[in-house]
């Protein structure tokens, strides 16, 4: 039976017991369900995994989105694990370099939005004995609490448009290597509008789901009101009260809740300090199934 273990800080816990390179059993995985809802994000520690376990453990959750804007690399064996590396072979990045590091939260620009990403550690950057390159949350249950009664008023029935080329093209102003989005590339992930405050299908608590990566504007409202709006709950959701940093160890295996947190990818590693992990982002195409869901409650 696997164990639970908070870390006392606002999100995060580690899972003891599991084997994750081996079937999960249906009460684990109502265990881990019901621990993504109170805890945000999920550390299994020790984990000897390849890529198809890290795929086989991802699918439990929904479908894996693969490439977000073109078809699946069907050269690799599990072309649904990407790879976030600066590793680079033959004078090109292995993977992608630079993932992750404004603050978002994945898939959000898609209708079908996203439920968890799954991280896998396996090359972690470290100096002086300290691990660099690790992932800062913010929890989105506790910042929905917080928000004044008046936002929440404005926020109770509204949709807001989020936009994957907004994070894209901010990261190339930015300096990113990554290329220009093609025409059709853009045509692949057209804009889509999901509510701001979402009831979170776990724990039956609201969410403000909104993020700076991703979220464009509040349907509805003057560009101007929308963007005072979105500005103020970007500021507001980045508070240092709502916020747990991941700091990485070598085959530990990371899933997180993104429908109750947003999350960025700290860039303090050289050049020269190898990161490597492999991802899954899963959708969520199982978690607003009651039946699914039941097995979170039931654990």
């Amino acid at each position: 039976m696997i164990h639970v273990e908070p870390t006392g800080a606002v999100l995060g816990a580690t899972i003891h017991g599991a084997d994750l390179s081996k079937v999960v059993s249906d009460d684990d995985l109502g265990v881990i369900l019901h621990a993504l809802g109170q805890h945000g994000v999920l550390r299994f520690p020790e984990q000897d995994l390849g890529p198809g376990d890290v795929s086989r453990f991802s699918s439990l959750f929904g479908e894996i989105q693969g490439n977000p804007i073109g078809p699946l690399d069907t050269t690799r064996e599990f072309p649904e694990v990407g790879i976030l590396s600066n590793l680079k072979e033959n004078g090109q990045y292995i993977g992608s370099p630079d993932a992750g590091q404004d603050w978002h939260t994945d898939m959000t620009y898609r209708d079908v939005a996203g439920f968890v990403n799954v991280l896998y550690g396996v090359r972690i950057p470290v100096r002086d004995g300290k691990p660099l390159g690790g992932t800062e949350f913010s929890d989105m249950h506790m910042v929905h609490d917080a928000l004044p009664a008046d936002v929440k008023v404005r926020l109770e029935n509204a949709a807001a448009t989020h936009d994957f080329t907004k994070l894209w093209d901010n990261m190339r102003a930015k300096g990113s290597p990554r290329p220009a989005l093609t025409d059709e590339q853009r045509r692949r992930r057209p804009p889509v509008s999901h509510p701001v405050l979402l009831t979170h299908p776990i724990t039956g608590r609201k969410v403000l789901y909104c993020n700076p990566g991703f979220t464009d504007h509040i349907d509805g409202m003057k560009r101007e009101e929308s963007d005072a709006l979105l500005a103020y709950l970007f500021e507001f959701q980045l508070q240092e009260r709502f916020r747990y940093t991941h700091h990485w160890t070598e085959k530990d295996l990371l899933i997180w809740d993104n429908l109750g947190t947003i999350h960025r990818a700290i860039a303090d590693y050289r050049p020269d300090e190898i990161r490597l992990i492999r991802r899954c982002q899963v959708m969520a195409t199982k978690i607003f199934d009651p039946a699914f869901a039941h097995l979170a409650r039931a654990a």
